[in-house]
């Protein structure tokens, strides 16, 4: 029997989060995370799904993603399932840009570790650490396949139309300047996930998906391709989020540097990271902001109805471009459990077919489910992400692919 386990690695730029795989069912085996590397208060927390024994943590000096790679297996080797073993086919790789060229999962090779380094300047804080991951791997298992898939690679189905900015087309193609989306495995995840939910082909649905974390995009899913998505260049365009402000006049930004005096740092730190839910009111968790509401807070309401406003437009333009919607699916932290959030951005587009019915909405559970009524023109679905897995399944495939 040929291996059938894969190690999914997500490197940022001081944590390594990971989860070990068995694609033969799609089980997990451990999952885990290293935290704070570089530090002498690093963590590594790692828990044995397969042997269902209790989480354990670890404190202490990880000096580098190395030495926190080697951690990771050692934990693994406790359980029998080390980087070692003959049963683990290969390891798949977050990389967050995959820019124009990267349109699907790819075995990594020397050009594909240079064109990832070539697309640092479109993502200097996150490609750089998912390169530092790949290379680490590739040390300590050089003869085992590490496949890159990308968050950007669902999007590139995208027409031109949706995917240019109205610039000058030389400028804009001298500098890699168009858009390109996030957030793009729990996208593909998700839509297909609604069209079996549906009990239908991803080919025959199109799907509205609403990724609401602390990060949060939309995308428009015509017949499992993605046709338009709301990040763009980086992932601060688009909707309101926990501290990135989303669309706004450009001229802002020439504003703040002119008559703010702001530099170009300062500016590029208040609106990825002090703007949004946390800019309009000082909290970014959704929980909070509900608490505050609740108990009359005006700041509170004020972000939130600033939050859902902007979510219902994109629902609305997304909409207009599919023509016709099959569904819309929520995800991720907010979407998953902020049943205020998913009631509020459908209120007042009934005449659109969208409803939600208040006692399915207002259900907690792990599993993929609709939240309209029943008869209801179009689906309302509140969907689980799974991107660990996603980039299990695609790493798996092009393994078998290839063998």
């Amino acid at each position: 029997m040929s291996p059938s386990r894969v190690l999914v690695l997500n490197s940022g730029s001081s944590s390594v989060k990971y989860q070990l795989l068995d694609m033969r069912d799609s089980s997990r085996l451990a999952v885990g995370l290293v935290e704070r590397i570089g530090e002498e208060t690093s963590r590594l927390k790692h828990t044995p799904l397969a042997s269902g024994d209790e989480t354990r943590e670890w404190t202490g000096a990880i000096a580098d993603h190395e030495a926190a790679l080697k951690a990771v297996s050692a934990e693994l080797t406790r359980d029998g399932l080390g980087l070692d073993s003959p049963e683990l086919a290969a390891i798949g790789h977050r990389v967050v840009h995959g820019g124009k060229h990267f349109t699907e999962p790819t075995v990594v090779d020397d050009a594909v570790l240079a064109e990832i380094e070539r697309l640092i300047p479109v993502a200097p804080l996150h490609n750089p650490a998912n390169l530092t991951g790949i290379r680490t791997a590739q040390a300590l298992r050089p003869d085992l396949p590490q496949v890159a898939v990308f968050d950007t690679a669902f999007h590139t189905t995208m027409p031109e139309s949706a995917a240019r900015y109205a610039i000058d087309v030389e400028t804009a193609d001298r500098h890699r300047i168009r858009r390109y989306g996030f957030h793009g495995t729990s996208h593909a995840y998700v839509s297909r996930a609604t069209a079996k939910l549906l009990d239908k082909a991803p080919q025959d649905v199109n799907v509205i998906v609403l990724h609401l974390g602390n990060g949060a995009s939309a995308s428009a899913v015509r017949g499992g391709r993605c046709v338009d998505t709301s990040m763009g260049l980086t992932p601060l365009e688009g909707l309101v989020m926990g501290t990135r402000s989303g669309d706004m006049d450009p001229a802002v930004i020439f504003h703040l540097a002119r008559v703010g005096g702001m530099s170009i740092d300062e500016i590029d730190t208040l609106l990825n990271k002090k703007s949004g839910l946390i800019g309009l009111c000082g909290d970014n968790d959704m929980r909070e902001i509900r608490r505050r509401i609740d108990e009359g807070d005006e700041r509170a309401q004020l972000a939130f109805d600033i939050y859902i406003h902007r979510l219902k437009k994109y629902i609305g333009a997304y909409y207009a471009v599919l023509g016709t919607v099959d569904a819309v699916a929520f995800t991720a932290g907010v979407g998953e459990n902020a049943a205020p959030v998913r009631e509020a951005a459908l209120a007042g587009l009934e005449q659109l077919g969208l409803v939600v019915d208040a006692e399915l909405n207002a259900v907690r559970a792990d599993e993929p489910r609709l939240i309209s009524p029943a008869g209801a023109r179009v689906a309302v679905a509140v969907v689980p992400t799974d991107e660990e897995l996603e980039i299990a399944t695609q790493t798996y495939a092009l393994v078998e692919e290839n063998a």
